[in-house]
């Protein structure tokens, strides 16, 4: 391991007037990092067969880590893909607020999005002539319904 330090000083002291020839610290420190993330993986690449590391010189999983179930590995799809998934079915033939959209994405999706994560999408979908946004004369609220 120390030989390993000994050998990044030297490479950090070669390439320190490179580096320091850059007037923003934010350049410098983007320099050495994708120099450091070079070398690492050249090191990863030398020492293939050992040990596996990332580019960040973390270790990585194994494979029998990595695999996992598939119920751990499978996401459940966003907002959006859940209400484009939405308007190509009927759901929208019919006015909907965006409480009782939540529950239902919920309920037909597994998905427990806060109506605060729908509303945008919901707002961006009636822009785009997707769907209508009309107020509701029982409680004032808006209301989704296909174009």
């Amino acid at each position: 391991m120390s030989r390993q330090i000994e050998k990044l000083k030297k490479q950090l002291a070669e390439i320190a007037e490179v580096v320091n020839s850059f007037q923003s610290e934010a350049v410098q420190v983007r320099v050495v990092d994708r120099l450091l993330d070079e070398i690492m993986e050249t090191e990863r690449v030398d020492t293939e067969g050992s040990e596996n590391f990332n580019k960040r010189g973390r270790r990585a999983e194994s494979e029998n880590e990595e695999q996992g179930t598939t119920e751990q590995r499978r996401k459940k799809p966003g907002a959006t893909k859940v209400l484009n998934q939405l308007l190509s079915t009927d759901y929208f033939k019919t006015p909907h607020s965006i409480s009782s959209i939540a529950e239902y994405c919920k309920q037909k999706f597994d998905s427990d999005f806060k109506t605060s994560e729908l509303s945008g999408i919901l707002l961006k979908l009636a822009k785009e002539n997707k769907l209508r946004r009309e107020r509701s004369n029982e409680n004032n609220r808006f209301e989704y319904v296909g174009v």
